[in-house]
């Protein structure tokens, strides 16, 4: 079923938001050669305990997985694209650093993510973040009351295509609110007015990712980290968005400027 929130049901959402950009932008920061990726999530640990929210990683049990996660951020290096789980790993000069992380304060959940090129960026690391922060960009356009779905979809698959990009449709975006996973799942491909109507009161996580040369995906042993059929580089971009009368609003914007091209990937180059 899907709850459509109150407009003061969406200010709490916004309050968790707000925490959720400002430490992705903190742990976006922190990452850095010689950083381990244990660091980054004990230091996410420290922030989440600090600011009294919740993990809604630790202890989540789908369907796939070996058993529950015992993490609060999926850090997921180079070909591995979605719930990579934090372990003894040192980033190296030009990693590429996907960072996944949702909570929930006072029952209200946000859900976010961005990709960072840790030290000496590639060019076509570069090109391939840009491209799903470009693509969620245009969906968060496109998330307009009275549109559709699929406008939402459509608006991902035409910008990856573009950059010629192919687009799996094993997981894609899902509504969100009291809990990280709500209904509608939000496909990364689609028709435009095609599917749900989008009414105001409706929020959901929109969460474009891309491999480099491939739309097949592996699963390693573990049973979460998902990676590039190819080992191709990845890269995962993701907002909370609210639909309102007056047209989309984004929960989890970052306090830095975070626009399209100029986010995360453009700061790396700009670093270097």
């Amino acid at each position: 079923m899907i709850e459509l929130k109150s407009a003061e049901e969406i200010e709490r959402m916004a309050v968790t938001g707000r925490f959720v950009g400002e430490l992705l932008a903190e742990l976006s920061g922190v990452a850095a050669v010689g950083v381990n990726l244990l660091d980054l999530e004990h230091h996410a640990r420290r922030r989440i305990a600090e600011r009294g929210a919740e993990s809604c990683y630790w202890d989540y049990a789908p369907s796939f997985g070996r058993g529950p996660f015992r993490n609060v951020l999926c850090l997921s290096v180079n070909d591995a694209v979605l719930h990579g789980l934090p372990h003894d790993y040192v980033l190296r000069d030009g990693d590429l650093l996907s960072i996944d992380m949702a909570v929930g304060i006072d029952g209200w959940v946000a859900d976010s993510a961005l990709s960072v090129i840790v030290g000496t960026p590639d060019p076509a690391d570069l090109r391939l973040i840009e491209a799903t922060e470009v693509a969620l960009e245009a969906a968060i356009t496109a998330a307009q009351p009275g549109g559709r779905l699929g406008d939402i979809s459509a608006a991902i698959g035409e910008v990856a295509h573009s950059y010629g990009y192919r687009v799996n449709g094993e997981f894609g975006g899902h509504g969100i609110g009291r809990t990280m996973h709500e209904a509608p799942h939000v496909a990364n491909s689609g028709r435009p007015r095609r599917g749900l109507k989008l009414e105001p009161g409706l929020t959901i996580a929109i969460e474009p990712w891309l491999c480099g040369s491939t739309d097949k995906i592996r699963y390693d042993k573990d049973g979460w980290t998902i990676r590039s059929a190819d080992g191709s580089r990845t890269a995962h971009s993701e907002h909370t968005v609210a639909i309102t009368a007056s047209g989309p609003r984004v929960l989890t914007r970052r306090p830095t400027h975070d626009t399209g091209s100029a986010g995360p990937a453009a700061k790396s180059a700009a670093a270097s």
